[in-house]
């Protein structure tokens, strides 16, 4: 069996797109911010798909995407 290799090329390039993806993801703009902060206003903690509904206020970002401030808020501290 002989194992063929992706060119170089577009290693590169797919690597350079999935980093592009993953920064345009974690960084988070000041309208981006303030848009997330009211959302998680509007949606208390005992609201419904509150995730979801958040993640659909701010344009751009996923759910998983505003999830991430669960892990920071409520993580417990030791």
């Amino acid at each position: 069996m002989k194992w063929e290799t992706a060119p170089s090329s577009y290693i590169s390039n797919s690597s350079s797109w999935m980093m592009e993806d993953s920064l345009k993801s974690t960084i988070w703009s000041h309208v981006e911010n303030k848009l997330f902060e009211n959302a998680l206003a509007k949606f208390d903690k005992d609201a419904p798909d509150r995730w979801q509904r958040v993640a659909e206020m701010v344009p751009g970002k996923t759910v998983a995407d505003v999830t991430i401030y669960k892990c920071l808020v409520w993580t417990p501290h030791i």
